[in-house]
């Protein structure tokens, strides 16, 4: 003799715990790819930002060594830049310097350096890269 009638009875509708802590850990995971997705396109975005920058500066310097017949080695400060541009803004983290003479063509007047980031790239890849700005 069965002590329970299971016909009878009526199932409950709703989500079992076991269901609802499924969904939780599905969702927590997608979020976390979200922001590692996130952080790695704002680090492209922060590289191609600086490098954007270090080439419009070199052209600017370039520009304003051939409008003024300048020789290579010849004395340049920033300040000769604002008839050309704004000298750029931070990006991230990183630290612009700029150099006092004008540069052989295929060598940066404005380096940047990550500070603090271990093995951040913000600037361009190679000498290949810039050796005709």
């Amino acid at each position: 003799m069965k002590l329970t009638n299971t016909h009878n009875m009526k199932r409950k509708s709703g989500m079992t715990l076991l269901e609802l802590t499924v969904v939780i850990l599905v969702l927590l995971s997608l979020i976390s790819i979200l922001f590692i997705g996130a952080r790695a396109w704002k680090k492209g975005s922060d590289r191609s930002a600086n490098i954007m920058n270090l080439r419009n500066t070199q052209q600017a310097m370039r520009g304003h060594q051939n409008m003024n017949e300048l020789a290579v080695g010849a004395g340049f400060t920033q300040t000769m830049l604002v008839d050309y541009m704004k000298f750029p803004a931070t990006v991230a983290t990183v630290t612009y310097t700029a150099g006092t003479v004008i540069p052989a063509t295929g060598t940066l007047w404005l380096t940047a350096s990550a500070d603090g980031l271990a093995g951040a790239t913000y600037g361009p890849a190679s000498a290949a890269a810039y050796s005709e700005w």
